[in-house]
This record gives C-alpha cells, sequence and structure tokens, in this order.
C-alpha cells in the first residue's frame, strides 16, 4: 500500500519520534511510505517544536525554537523516503499547499496520514481534490488552554475539517474525548497509544551514573526528575513546591529539570526555586538528546503537568528503562502508569510531595523487581511493534 505521512517539521519531538518510528515501521512491513515535512530537513521554524523529547505531541503547544537533532530522526526513518516541502514562514503555505497536492497527484497513496493540526487542516483542505486519497488526521495532545489567537484558529479549522477525514487516531483516550468536545464530526475513530523503542529505552544505570555525578546525587542519594520542556502547561511550580516539602522530610534527595524553554520564563523559575531552599538541590540540566542515559540516572520520575497532554511520552520511555514514575492525572497519565505508577491531582504539590515520598519508600523497598515491572508493562502495552501493527491494521481496513 502506497502510505503518506505528513508532519509540520522533524524537530526534535514526541511526536516527531512517533512520526519517524511509524514511517520506519511501516516500511519495513512492506509498503511504499513518503514522509513529507511542511518545512525544510533540518528544522521548520513557523511551525516549531518543543526542547524536550516527550509530552505534548502538538503544533499549536511548543515553544518557535530551532534544534540541531533533527538529523536524528531522518536517520530514523528507515525505509521511508523523506520529502521536504521546504516552508520558510506562514506566507509561504500557498506554495506548500501546492507542493503537496502535486505530490498527492503523482504519488496517488492510498492512504495521506497528517499529523498535528497544520497538516490536518493542509489534508482537510485539499481532500476533495483527492477522493481516492483515503485522509486520516492524527490527534497528539488534550485539553489544550491559553493558546494564542492563531492557534484557536487553527483548532477550529482542524475540528470543521475533520467531516473529511475517514478515520480520526488519536494516541491517547483524553486526546479523543478533547477532539469529540472541540466539535470533531468523527465518522471513524481509534486510539492507537505511542509505542517505545524497547531497544533505546533499557534499563542500564552505568549509563546514568556520570549524570548522577554531574546533578550532585551520589548511591545513596535519592534522585527525582522531572523532564519536560520549559512552559506553564508543564507546571514546574507545582513540582518546585512539591521538591521543598519532600526536601524536607528527606534532607538528602535531590532534584534535576531536563529541558530548555524561553529564557525569561526560566529565569523566574529558578528565582523561586531559590526562594523555596532548593538552589543547592535542584539540577537545571537544560535540554538534552541522550534520553535513555537520563533516565537511568533517576530513582523516580516525575511529571507535573496542568494540563495538555495526551500520551506522556517520558513517562512510558522511564517506565521502559526501569523507572518508576509519578503524575498529574492529567491526559492518559493514570492509564499509562497503570497500578505501577502513582497520580496527584494537578496543581496540588502537597498531593504529589506524598506521592513522590510514597514511590522512593516503594522503589527502596521493591529494589530490582519494582524496575522489571516497569519494563514489563511498556513491553506488553505500548512497544514500537504494537503501535506500528495496530496503525497498520486500521489503515489497510479502509
Amino acid at each position: 500500500m502506497r502510505i503518506l505521512l505528513s508532519i509540520p517539521s522533524l524537530a526534535r519531538g514526541g511526536a516527531e519520534r512517533q512520526f519517524a518510528a511509524l514511517a520506519a515501521g511501516l516500511a519495513a512491513r512492506g509498503h511504499q511510505v513518503t514522509a513529507v515535512t511542511l518545512g525544510p530537513a533540518d528544522c521548520d521554524t513557523a511551525d516549531c517544536n518543543t526542547a524536550t523529547s516527550n509530552t505534548a505531541d502538538s503544533d499549536t503547544a511548543r515553544p518557535r525554537q530551532a534544534n540541531a537533532n533533527t538529523a536524528d530522526f531522518c536517520a530514523q526513518l528507515g525505509g521511508a523516503r523523506l520529502v521536504p516541502l521546504g516552508k520558510a514562514s506562514r506566507l509561504d503555505t500557498p506554495r506548500v499547499a501546492a507542493t503537496l497536492a502535486s505530490l498527492l497527484r503523482r504519488e496517488a497513496p492510498a492512504v495521506h496520514y497528517a499529523f498535528l493540526p497544520s497538516c490536518c487542516v493542509l489534508g482537510g483542505l485539499l481532500s476533495p481534490f483527492f477522493p481516492h486519497v483515503r485522509l486520516v488526521m492524527g490527534v497528539r495532545a488534550s485539553n489544550l488552554s491559553g493558546l494564542p489567537a492563531a492557534s484557536r484558529l487553527l483548532l477550529a479549522l482542524e475540528a470543521r475539517l475533520s467531516r473529511r477525514a475517514r478515520l480520526v487516531i488519536a494516541n491517547s483516550r483524553a486526546g479523543l474525548n478533547d477532539v469529540l468536545a472541540r466539535g470533531f464530526a468523527l465518522a471513524r475513530a481509534a486510539v492507537v497509544p505511542n509505542g517505545i523503542d524497547m531497544r533505546h529505552f533499557r534499563p542500564d544505570k552505568a549509563m546514568g551514573a556520570p549524570l548522577r555525578r554531574e546533578w550532585g546525587a551520589d548511591e545513596a542519594r535519592p534522585l527525582i526528575g522531572l523532564v519536560a520542556r520549559l512552559d506553564p502547561m508543564k507546571d514546574h511550580t507545582t513540582f518546585l513546591l512539591a521538591a521543598a516539602q519532600l526536601a524536607a522530610r528527606r534532607p538528602d534527595a535531590r532534584f534535576v529539570c531536563v529541558g530548555a524553554g524561553p529564557e525569561a520564563y526560566a529565569r523566574g523559575l529558578r528565582r523561586r526555586a531559590e526562594a523555596l531552599g532548593l538552589a543547592e538541590r535542584l539540577a537545571w540540566a537544560g535540554a538534552r538528546a541522550d534520553m535513555p542515559a537520563v533516565y537511568n540516572a533517576l530513582d523516580v520520575l516525575c511529571l507535573s503537568s496542568a494540563c495538555g497532554e495526551g500520551f506522556p511520552n517520558a513517562l512510558a520511555e522511564a517506565l521502559a528503562c526501569g523507572v518508576p514514575c509519578v503524575a498529574t492525572n492529567v491526559g492518559d497519565a493514570a492509564l499509562v502508569l497503570g497500578d505501577i505508577g502513582a497520580v496527584a491531582p494537578p496543581g496540588d504539590a502537597a498531593a504529589l510531595a506524598d506521592a513522590l515520598d510514597a514511590m522512593l519508600e516503594r522503589a527502596q523497598r521493591a529494589g530490582p523487581a519494582l524496575a522489571a515491572t516497569c519494563r514489563e508493562r511498556v513491553t506488553r502495552e505500548f512497544s514500537l511493534a504494537r503501535m506500528v501493527e495496530a496503525t497498520e491494521a486500521l489503515l489497510t481496513s479502509m
């Protein structure tokens, strides 16, 4: 089957990793896959993306920031053919639309699977001209709030054009519920959770040991990490408040925030951490590409998001590395963690501190058995092979 996948860019992010993995997986299963990026192959500065490797998978929810790791995802496309359309700005949209139309006409794919709102809108606008190409819209986030007017308009247009899609695939139940609330006209919808590369994300404490030392945590000091871009949606403030409460109970505890964001916002968070007495206990690691090492450095991963999560990649990636997790009950976090993790209400620092304390106690008591259970859950429920096979079944059924 000929399949065309489209995405705004291949800059580093959760949606981009899933896009590359799906393209490679479908190509490996014998399909002719064309992977289209609206922007150039290096970065799409108009639709740009997150500074870390996880979480809110929406091109309306991210800071516009280029990065140098796009080549990683290009290399992961496997047998899929990459076609960058070279969009330079929003003013370039008509040319990009015309180029995509020419590509659809020339390639004549059976399916156009569009990732993220801008590609879904473009696919919906072109769909009437290509009635034999089945449009699939990919939904990657939920409960997006506080967006600028341009992003709200894009989401409204996406919902209006959803009636032209033969299928909507969400990567989370929360995401599917969100598009229903936004007025999507769903003739057919399905949830396919993200897939985790179990060979890439694996337990290896030796890999994480240098980072533990860098972040001030020896073997006797528990290290709790928040892996998320610096953005109000990720609610670092609640994490900092919870960390201060936990530090009062566990003076040996150390903390790290992995992820980048606007400098002014980052300065405000650092000042808040200092005011809470965390300056000597908390490391700000910035954006990192070596995520398996990051996870393996941690004793517990925390995700304190206030909103916007669909399928939180960081949770599943950490579990695959054998790291237990605590998260706020946003998006599909509770479904990803099941009974091996813990959830707290969003914005409740005291409850988050209690959950982190209990998880540290559990991890110290259970040891390697808990790590094995974490990895087994991801292998069983969220493997890369499972995601590719489920998507292939849906596409071929059309």
